[in-house]
């Protein structure tokens, strides 16, 4: 027996995405279940890296501004979800992603950023998160000066606390600020239990990532916290922060144009911060552009102050991930549930995801047809019947369509009647799909 690809050629969640400013149409896109995928025609072809490693889900990806031909992967997905796939540490390329060595942290399990130092790409900072299920001490911020053959643990909260997400001050590369993150999952489905705690927070370095001290700023929300996002933008002069917070209370997107030492709230949309999101990109060319990730991609032109929506459905939902080349600003790359998109028009038109077979299934069963049909819910993309085999040679797009149902749980045809099928979804409901006899 072996195993053969049989689609559909459509993408599944994507959680990062960059780019090479000096090769403009080349971009990086890292899946949550599906490994590193590499284009060098902006998102025209896709092709398919790292994947024979031990580890298929990524959390976070950097390249080296000194040296674009290095990489480094950080496995392991950062998303509130009962189902989240975990990693074995960090992953190194030093050709454009062609051969990975992985380069130690296996226990971090998942790694939410990658910080690579501007000027020595063998100084990596790496934001984990530890355990998802439980409480380990490989959490927080780590640092190499030897390009991962060792690693020193320079931030630490404790056995609970992980850390999430980085900002560099693009000016001023010493100064970076860090987001820690309170988290534990549960083998149910605990969406709505709130991913909080004491350890949450923002902490500042001012020496690259060798030593941290937690900003206590005025301003932020008193209570526990749960996710932070924070961004630092071209022209602050090292003092401007944002970051979108998720609190009980207070949660929203807040600015600092005093390194953290006070905040202010500019915006309490809710669509703005959750523990599912929660990423901010700032534009290079306007330090007053600014794009929050979410169910949509929301971006303001006044610094946080109003918001509008510039991208979501149709042809996608739920972005985590936004990166924006710094020397061509108008090239930019999404990373959504519908995989990865590109665009070279400042986001008039983006690349298809429909040249991606990087889609998540929940389960499989088939019909009686000959040949016969599989039937599958994709994450966040609906339900498929796909063919086994097509009559031309490939399995080709009018081999596969939608069949009713919920994207999450099982697609399952009538024994001896394929024309109907049973599925069931989040909430424990039961739907009938009917199709036209010989489909």
């Amino acid at each position: 027996m072996r195993w053969r690809l049989i689609g559909p050629y459509r993408a599944g969640w994507a959680s990062v995405a960059v780019g090479v400013p000096e090769q403009p149409n080349t971009f990086y896109s890292g899946a949550v279940n599906g490994g590193v995928w590499k284009t060098e025609d902006a998102g025209r072809t896709w092709q398919a890296l790292m994947q024979h490693e031990k580890a298929a889900s990524v959390g976070a990806m950097a390249v080296s501004a000194s040296n674009p031909n290095i990489l480094y992967v950080g496995t392991g997905q950062v998303t509130m979800r009962y189902d989240i796939a975990s990693g074995n540490g960090v992953y190194r390329s030093d050709d454009a992603g062609k051969t990975w060595k992985n380069i130690g942290l296996s226990e971090t399990r998942h790694i939410g950023s990658i910080l690579i130092d501007p000027g020595n790409p063998d100084k990596v900072l790496v934001a984990a998160m530890g355990h998802a299920f439980d409480a380990n001490r490989e959490r927080g911020v780590y640092l190499t000066n030897d390009g991962g053959k060792t690693w020193r643990q320079t931030l630490f909260v404790d056995d609970k606390t992980g850390a999430v997400d980085f900002a560099r001050d693009p000016e001023h590369p010493s100064i970076i600020y860090v987001a820690m993150w309170q988290f534990r999952q549960h083998p149910w489905l605990d969406y709505f239990q709130p991913q909080i705690g004491p350890g949450s927070g923002i902490y500042k370095s001012t020496d690259g990532g060798e030593h941290w001290k937690k900003i206590d700023g005025k301003g932020l929300p008193a209570g526990p916290l749960g996710r932070i996002g924070l961004a630092t933008p071209r022209g602050g002069n090292g003092k401007t922060v944002y970051a979108t917070v998720s609190a009980p209370k207070g949660a929203g997107f807040y600015r600092s144009d005093d390194g953290g030492k006070t905040w202010k709230l500019l915006n309490s949309d809710g669509e703005l911060t959750s523990d599912y999101f929660c990423r901010i990109t700032v534009a290079p060319d306007d330090p007053e552009t600014v794009y929050v990730m979410g169910r949509s991609i929301h971006r303001s032109t006044d610094g946080g102050r109003h918001f509008i929506i510039t991208k979501g459905s149709p042809g996608g939902d739920d972005y985590h991930f936004l990166w924006i080349n710094p020397l061509h600003p108008r090239y930019m790359i999404s990373a959504a549930d519908q995989g990865t998109a590109v665009t070279v028009n400042g986001g008039q038109t983006w690349s298809s995801w429909y040249n991606q077979p990087t889609g998540q299934f929940y389960h499989i069963a088939a019909d009686d047809h000959f040949p016969y049909h599989i039937y599958s819910g994709q994450q966040d993309n609906g339900t498929v019947e796909i063919a086994s085999r097509g009559p031309y040679g490939v399995i080709e797009e009018r081999d596969w369509r939608p069949v009713g149902g919920d994207e999450r749980d099982y697609e399952v045809p009538k024994p001896g009647d394929p024309t109907i099928v049973f599925g069931s979804g989040l909430g424990g409901y039961v739907s009938r799909a009917d199709k036209p006899p010989g489909r």
